[in-house]
């Protein structure tokens, strides 16, 4: 699915891009690219997207929390807005931030397997940074097709820096969460989706791929 289609179905989300090339940011309705070189710009209408979350945030939380230590700590404070494990939540999360650490990945050669391609992500540290954590918290029995569990990426206020999330360290923060119970999956329908052999219990390897190394 292109970037223009994306955003008829959501204004707020993440994923990734054809090729693994980079991480994307759906923010505010705009659809931003971290490349592995750390170069972050707005993605062209016609970006391809392999797999994406999206939703038309309407957040029925809005509050602030204190400060968070480590990456753990944020966890646990949105695991406290949370009523259920069975459901879909969007959160978003906008302040200032000591730390932050994040990764983005780059192409790999053709036909290796994302938990392979992940070995070889690049990572990033920034410093004394504002900017939003968008996140999407899944229920374990979602991982076939998605990310169980928390899966959070970071843009910059500037739009600058950003990355899938691996660490972070802030000061208090305004937090914004939605409960999603609508859930719609499209699938591919190119060839090599169609004759692929998905028989295969994933789910190890993507939460690989998904943490820090």
């Amino acid at each position: 699915m292109n970037v223009q289609s994306l955003l008829q179905h959501g204004d707020f989300g993440l994923g990734t891009f054809a090729d693994l090339d980079g991480e994307m940011v759906v923010l505010d309705g705009h659809v931003y690219q971290v490349q592995g070189t750390g170069r972050v710009s707005e993605a062209p209408p016609t970006a391809g997207a392999p797999f994406a979350v999206v939703t038309r945030f309407s957040p029925e939380t809005d509050l602030q929390i204190g400060s968070i230590a480590n990456f753990s700590e944020l966890e646990k404070r949105c695991d406290a807005l949370r009523t259920s494990g069975n459901i879909f939540y969007a959160f978003r999360l906008d302040g200032a931030f000591k730390r932050i650490r994040t990764r983005a990945v780059s192409p790999p050669e053709e036909g290796t397997r994302l938990v392979d391609a992940a070995k070889a992500q690049s990572e990033f540290r920034f410093t004394d940074v504002s900017g939003t954590l968008m996140g999407l918290w899944s229920p374990g029995f979602s991982s076939i097709f998605s990310v169980a569990g928390y899966h959070f990426h970071f843009l910059s206020q500037d739009r600058q820096e950003g990355g899938h999330l691996l660490d972070c360290e802030s000061g208090p923060l305004r937090v914004r969460m939605e409960a999603l119970t609508d859930f719609h999956l499209a699938l591919p329908e190119t060839e090599s989706f169609l004759k692929a052999d998905l028989s295969k219990n994933t789910a190890d390897e993507l939460a690989y791929a998904e943490s820090a190394h």
